[in-house]
C-alpha cells in the first residue's frame, strides 16, 4: 500500500521533477508534488512524495531526513492523514458568553 511523506525544508528552485529523482534513487514514487502559492505560483517551501509501500516510504525517511538537496536540509516525515484531528469540529465546548 501506497504510503505519503511531508517533505519539509525545501528550497524554493526544488521542482516537482526534481523532487522525484531524489526520491527515486530510494524506491518507486507514485507521486510527487511540490506545493505552490495560488497567487505567485512560487514553492512555498515543502511538498509531499508517495512512496510505493510503506517500507519504501520508511527507508527514504531514514536516508533522506536531513539530506541537503538543492542547498537546502530536508525534512521527510510520514505525513498525517488528512481531515483527521485538527479543530473541534462541533464537539466543542459550548458556553455561554456571558
Amino acid at each position: 500500500m501506497a504510503q505519503k511523506l511531508f517533505i519539509g525544508g525545501l528550497s524554493f528552485s526544488t521542482s516537482t521533477e526534481r523532487l522525484r529523482e531524489v526520491f527515486a534513487q530510494v524506491g518507486a514514487v507514485e507521486s510527487a508534488a511540490v506545493v505552490t502559492d495560488r497567487e505567485t505560483g512560487r514553492s512555498r517551501g515543502f511538498g509531499f512524495v508517495e512512496m510505493a509501500t510503506t517500507e519504501e516510504a520508511e527507508a527514504a525517511v531514514k536516508k533522506l531526513n536531513g539530506q541537503e538537496v538543492d542547498g537546502r536540509t530536508l525534512k521527510v516525515e510520514l505525513a498525517k492523514p488528512s481531515g483527521s484531528g485538527g479543530g473541534l469540529r462541533g464537539g466543542g465546548f459550548k458556553r455561554s458568553r456571558w
